[in-house]
Formats: C-alpha cells, structure tokens, sequence
C-alpha cells in the first residue's frame, strides 16, 4: 500500500468519525400534550355540556372553577439542544369556558405571545435575610448554645 493511499483512507476514515461525532449534536422537537385539528376544534360548540366536550376533546389538561368554569388544553413545543436548557418554541392553549349551568359558552385560543412564561422550578426558595457562610452559621450556632447550657428552663433551640 502506498503512502498516498493510506493518507486516503486515514482521511476517509476521520471525515466519518467527524460526521458520526456531529451527528449527535443536532436539536430535537419534543411535542407534549394535546394537539388539535381545526376538525376536533370544530367539534365544539356553544351549548354543548362538559361531558360532551370531555368526549370530543379528552381529558383537559387542568380546569377552573370559577364563574362556571373553564377547561383547559395545553400543547407546548420544546427544542432540546446538545448542552443547552430547553427552549419553549411555541406553546397553545385551547380554553372551553363553560356557563353557571354547564354549557359551552366559548372558545378561545391562546399562544405563547398571549403569556408569558413562568419558571415554577427555579431550584431556589426566595427568603429575607442574608445568606450565611457555612463558618458564619457554625460560629454563629456556637454563640447562641453557649448562652443556653446553664439555663435549664429554656430550649436550647
């Protein structure tokens, strides 16, 4: 084998590694939740009862109880990609608003440019106060039980 075909196939064989490596690097759609047709949409109409809408439309995603009701179907559309946070493209709201007696009142379509987003899990509670190195609370502890040990009547808590 010559010099040149080697040199060849080394770089035949790293242009396939490089395209198999970047092959994973690609973004991904995850699609959650329900996702209508303009035909399941027009399925329901005013005057229509929760029942009847539950059997066009499923299960809704959550209610609301007040002034008759609402149901509420929700759709969201996530890009994943490769060491990044996913990012919400495009999220859509089917509400159903029902009357005192149960019916359909209307429905209503609502997108992502309706709302905005809410980040229930940030991962932190927010608190009053300062935040305390660990040698701050150590110490800190250490002064507050020292003035408890003789004094039985208290809780050294």
């Amino acid at each position: 084998m010559t010099v040149m075909a080697r040199y060849r196939i080394a770089l035949i064989s790293a242009l396939v590694a490089a395209g198999l490596g970047l092959s994973g690097c690609t973004s991904q759609l995850d699609r959650h939740g329900h996702i209508f047709t303009d035909e399941d949409i027009g399925q329901v109409h005013p005057g229509m009862s929760k029942d009847q809408v539950k059997v066009s439309l499923g299960t809704p995603d959550t209610t609301s109880t007040i002034g008759g009701g609402a149901f509420y179907y929700i759709s969201s559309t996530q890009r994943h990609a490769p060491f990044l946070k996913p990012a919400v493209i495009d999220r859509k709201v089917l509400a159903v608003y029902f009357d005192n007696n149960e019916s359909v009142v209307r429905l209503a379509n609502y997108g992502l440019q309706d709302g905005r987003i809410v980040d229930f899990m940030r991962g932190a509670t927010p608190s009053k106060g300062s935040d305390l190195t660990m040698l701050e609370q150590f110490f800190g502890n250490l002064g507050n039980r020292a003035g408890n040990i003789g004094n039985k009547d208290e809780a050294p808590f």
